[in-house]
């Protein structure tokens, strides 16, 4: 189990050992840069190092060349300023769940800027936009804008998932399709520049700024405040969970109740954009469907719209259902896995796994085919007992989704047109190393199933399920367009044409004619 990390540590050893007169200036240049600004940083060898440096992702470890631990804007701005002289590239680390460990630099080597101190949560009780710093947890986030007037935000459900990287890149939920995505509800942010300045972005002040934040972030600045237009929180949420399992067996049941939904998804008046779902496979044989719906009828939705939307898989799935009327924060609570909201900060934050993750992004125009449907289905039958693996299909589109309303030049996402989004994800049975390389052809296969099917789907990627495993060309076409991905590399060359805010995805990587 450890072998991989004393391979790493010896390596490191022996590199720093025999490291060049440049690299060894460089390390004492950016050291006495930060000392003479007084910034908090941390080293190898630095007591708090390995916490501060352990990835979340442990099967892609990058050593930074030094961990700033800004306490106010100034020390962020002093913090990219010393890396550009230094000749050392920057990101930042919010929560760090990055899935390719780009918190932690994408390389060895970088400067990596720990926001754990900026943990302020504040809404004002007049126009009830919530100021959030940079550091804070989505549970935490939910906790204390509940507490401060009942508000709400839509956002994922893993509570230690950070709000910095959750939302600049999308940021989907179960209130999505009513409220829209994380991303939709920045009014402002505060963020410093490549060049060290402190800028208030908005639509108006900085709008170029503004518009790349909210999708591309990691690649133009570091956030210091988001400034959140939140939503009064709902009185009720109708929590639905119910087991498929005697239909994952068989993939051609398995494809009909597929289908069936996805018809429904497409037609029925009963979905309005209170109500949303997911369905969970994996290779032991789990199966399940899981949604709820705000301030939602529970008679009428136990007796008329659940039967009908299962209604392709076998008799008495939704009779087996259960139906539960909750409040917003136990609501938030179930979707967590009864995790709690409450999670520490920074370096605090102790939660790691060692995998792999691919996404599928497919749109509303190309509702998956039945060719399609019974292929994914296949493969996770015939696979059944490897990995081990698994697959999240969330719904985004339908009719009324608020997901797909704002326009796609609004902002640097671009996703305005999904119906459903699959996280494929294969990891190790206990979360740590070594991590099994078969994993990744797992998972890859897994991918082509739902797409090799549909050759007209025109699938996309969803960046906060980043694959590192893409080049940046492949990556800016997935994730952003050819459209999107030019206008971002117009801005890309106006406010940071040397790329200090970089990794192996950023904007700047891919020729926008390639895309």
């Amino acid at each position: 189990m450890y072998l991989s990390y004393l391979i790493l540590a010896c390596t490191f050893f022996i590199s720093y050992i025999h490291a060049s007169p440049s690299q060894l200036q460089t390390r004492s240049d950016i050291e006495e840069c930060l000392t003479t600004n007084n910034v908090p940083y941390a080293v190898q060898g630095s007591t708090n190092w390995t916490a501060l440096s352990t990835p979340y992702n442990l099967r892609l470890v990058y050593v930074p060349a030094v961990i700033t631990i800004p306490e106010t804007p100034d020390d962020v701005s002093a913090s990219v300023t010393c890396a550009a002289a230094a000749g050392l590239k920057v990101q930042a680390k919010g929560g760090g769940h990055s899935y390719a460990s780009y918190s932690s630099g994408g390389q060895d080597g970088s400067l990596v800027i720990e926001m754990e101190n900026f943990s302020s949560i504040e809404v004002d009780q007049t126009t009830f936009i919530a100021k959030v710093g940079a550091g804070q947890r989505l549970g935490n986030v939910a906790q204390a804008i509940y507490s401060q007037g009942q508000r709400a935000l839509p956002h994922g459900t893993c509570p230690g998932v950070g709000i910095a990287g959750h939302a600049l890149h999308g940021g989907y939920g179960y209130a999505s399709r009513k409220w829209g995505l994380a991303l939709d509800h920045i009014v402002a942010l505060d963020v410093v520049l490549a060049n060290g300045t402190q800028i208030h972005a908005n639509s108006t002040s900085y709008p170029d700024i503004f518009y790349a934040m909210r999708g591309a972030g990691d690649s133009f600045g570091i956030a210091t405040y988001f400034y959140l237009q939140t939503e009064a929180a709902p009185s009720s949420v109708l929590y639905v969970s119910a087991s498929l399992a005697s239909a994952v067996n068989d993939a051609s049941l398995a494809t009909s109740g597929f289908e069936t939904l996805q018809n429904w998804t497409l037609t029925s008046p009963d979905l309005t954009a209170n109500f949303t779902f997911n369905m969970y496979i994996d290779t032991s044989g789990t199966f399940t469907f899981t949604g709820w719906c705000m301030e939602c009828d529970s008679t009428y939705f136990s007796s008329n719209v659940l039967p009908a939307m299962l209604a392709g898989f076998p008799a008495g799935t939704a009779a087996g259902a259960s139906v539960q009327q909750v409040g917003w924060i136990d609501a938030l609570t179930l979707v967590s896995n009864n995790d709690p909201l409450t999670e520490p900060l920074g370096s605090a934050y102790t939660y790691h796994d060692t995998f792999y993750a691919k996404s599928v992004v497919t749109r509303e125009a190309q509702p998956l085919t039945s060719a399609s449907m019974s292929s994914f289905f296949t493969y996770m039958i015939s696979n059944r007992g490897q990995g081990p693996f698994f697959s999240i299909v969330d719904l985004y589109g339908g009719p009324g989704s608020a997901i797909n309303v704002p326009s796609s030049d609004s902002s640097a996402y671009s996703d305005r047109d999904a119906l459903w989004v699959f996280q494929n994800y294969g990891r190790t049975s206990n979360s740590e190393p070594p991590f099994d390389p078969a994993i990744i052809g797992l998972i890859d296969g897994l991918n082509d199933a739902i797409t090799d099917p549909q050759p007209g789907g025109d699938f996309t990627a969803y960046l906060n399920y980043v694959d590192p495993d893409l080049n940046a060309t492949t990556a800016a076409e997935l994730y952003y367009g050819k459209e999107t991905y030019d206008k971002l590399l117009g801005i890309k060359m106006d406010v940071d044409p040397s790329a200090l805010f970089w990794n192996p995805q950023s904007i700047g990587n891919a020729n926008a004619s390639a895309v």
